[in-house]
């Protein structure tokens, strides 16, 4: 996979969530991609039949085991420069992603997709794993920011 990728030839609907404990903390959940060991916010595509925010609480299920109830809209990102990423088999997509605020509120079980996450985790702000997926950078940055309106990117 290759980041800020040039000549898109799709445009891909996702979602991705800030989801934070409600213990306070701040800690934000985080997965561990399987497709190139980065860490990175949960999220995925948009399904037929589902609204976004459906899609962000199922991604973040899938993808972590834990469930989510989805907040404020932090943003909508789908500059080309950014949003496009080549798959491993050659493919360029633009992604334009939604990203939502999420309240963790249990565990509900392990990750139900072993092919898409290595491992996932609580990490606070100041102290993210690396390698860090870079076009989720400033999805985070623009969460902390607590902006009255969400951004759009």
């Amino acid at each position: 996979m290759r980041y800020f990728a040039k000549n898109p030839t799709r445009v891909r609907l996702t979602v991705s969530a800030v989801a934070r404990r409600e213990d306070g903390s701040g800690e934000i959940l985080l997965i561990q991609r399987a497709d190139n060991a980065h860490w990175g916010l949960p999220g995925g595509h948009v399904e037929p039949g589902e609204s976004v925010a459906q899609a962000a609480v199922r991604e973040v299920l899938e993808e972590t085991g834990f469930a989510v109830e989805v907040g404020r809209l932090i943003g909508v990102y789908s500059d080309p420069e950014r949003q496009t990423v080549e798959s491993s088999s050659g493919e360029c997509s633009q992604f334009v992603n939604l990203c939502f605020e999420a309240r963790v509120t249990g565990e509900i079980g392990p990750p139900t997709t072993p092919e898409e996450t290595l491992n996932t985790g609580f990490f606070p702000l100041d102290a993210l794993p690396e390698p860090f997926v870079p076009i989720h950078t400033i999805r985070i940055q623009d969460a902390v920011s607590q902006q009255p309106a969400a951004c759009v990117r």
